[in-house]
């Protein structure tokens, strides 16, 4: 079934303001946004492990991560640093009420001259692109994959980012990948597979025989 097919027949709720939704917001500062949150993820030992997380809205590739066992403003305020090292930050960062955002994190934000954007509590819908990468990553990867501790952890997450940045294909971005890859032609050669994310997922390119 089309995807126009079922967008015909949902109901949409009736509005009640002429004003600018959020849906548009985010929308119209795409090339100025980030977002950023934390997942956690439990190991082989039960220890929480938990994965931060920067994502520019533009093309939704992943500008830093790092993993902790146990994260704090301090560490979280180090974290926006190495995101923006040599280049311009962003105008806007798009995050939640977490009290891991403490006063030396928006220190790190001002000294920036990042405006931080705070979604309501219990909105997780108010941040979606960050969200459905937390999402395809637990789906993707981390549910299928025995965390044995942070540095696996940190090897694993950054192996699907390196696939999702140049294969995995978005329907927000024409079903291009963040970073946009080569039209390749028939005349280059047969399909060939290659094995991603330690064979959890292939991409596929033309190779000439």
């Amino acid at each position: 079934m089309a995807q126009r097919t079922v967008s015909k027949y949902m109901v949409r709720p009736p509005r009640h303001f002429s004003g600018q939704t959020w849906t548009t917001f985010l929308r119209n500062h795409l090339g100025q946004m980030v977002s950023v949150d934390f997942l956690t993820v439990p190991t082989l030992g039960f220890q929480v492990l938990y994965v931060f997380l920067v994502l520019a809205h533009a093309r939704r590739q992943i500008l830093h991560f790092n993993v902790t066992a146990s994260p704090s403003a301090r560490w979280t305020a180090q974290q926006l640093r190495e995101a923006f090292p040599f280049t311009s930050p962003p105008k806007y960062l798009l995050r939640d009420r977490d009290s891991v955002y403490g006063w030396e994190f928006q220190d790190v934000a001002k000294a920036l001259e990042v405006e931080e954007l705070r979604i309501a509590p219990r909105s997780p819908w108010q941040s979606p692109y960050v969200e459905r990468f937390i999402g395809s990553l637990r789906r993707e990867c981390l549910d299928r994959v025995v965390v044995l501790n942070r540095a696996h952890l940190h090897r694993v997450v950054q192996s699907y980012v390196a696939y999702y940045h140049g294969w995995r294909t978005h329907l927000g971005l024409n079903k291009d990948a963040p970073e946009p890859r080569r039209v390749q032609l028939p005349d280059e050669g047969k399909i060939v597979a290659f094995p991603e994310v330690g064979g959890l997922h292939h991409h596929y390119e033309r190779r000439a025989a």
